[in-house]
């Protein structure tokens, strides 16, 4: 067995070229994760945001009582309020809302604070809007001529302008109206006795 131990297993240094390029591709991948990261988590954190105070939104407006007598203001103020619940229609429907009539592009305010649920259009209502107010009940206003600024997720007070009269849908030619509807718990119950009179 040699003395001068010149047989142990070598244990060589990286050289100082590899010890830099090892160091520069840590950095450069850091550098890039860091990029990625500060792309990505506004985004995530804004979306995650939104989606929590969303919720928040909805199980406190769930946790308040649906509309009584005479606790909503008109979609129309200083419009004259008719009922027209429950009024023949078409291919037999009953009418389940009222209409309430102003001029074109008249401001139609939002009843209700809530949750805008939709922005759209479907056969019968043409142009409408959609928001969920206190204790889920749906507010519903149809025949718009437009909408105002307005999103699906978007916030809304009483009061805030959420489209404009008009006639269109099944409405097209008749003078412009609002149909304004509210349905708790899926069915619809008739407005009038819900809005205050003036």
């Amino acid at each position: 067995m040699p003395a001068d131990g010149n047989n142990q297993p070598s244990t060589s240094k990286p050289s100082f070229f590899g010890r830099v390029l090892s160091v520069l591709i840590k950095a450069t991948v850091l550098l890039v994760l860091l990029f990625v990261f500060d792309k990505l988590l506004p985004n995530m954190s804004q979306q995650t945001q939104s989606f929590v105070v969303t919720k928040w939104q909805q199980l406190s407006l769930l946790q308040q009582a649906p509309p009584t007598q005479n606790s909503l203001p008109s979609p129309l103020p200083n419009q004259h309020l008719t009922d027209t619940w429950g009024a023949a229609r078409s291919q037999g429907r009953s009418h389940e809302g009222i209409d309430i009539f102003a001029p074109r592009n008249t401001p139609i305010q939002a009843t209700t604070q809530g949750i805008v649920k939709k922005v759209g259009e479907n056969t019968l209502g043409g142009r409408i809007v959609v928001v969920a107010g206190p204790g889920g009940a749906g507010h519903y206003y149809a025949h718009l001529e437009d909408y105002a600024d307005i999103a699906p997720n978007d916030w809304v007070n009483k009061g805030d302008i959420i489209g404009y009269v008009g006639d269109s849908g099944n409405a097209k030619g008749t003078p412009p109206h609002v149909h304004y509807g509210i349905y708790i718990n899926g069915s619809a119950v008739n407005p009038y006795p819900l809005l205050q009179k003036k």
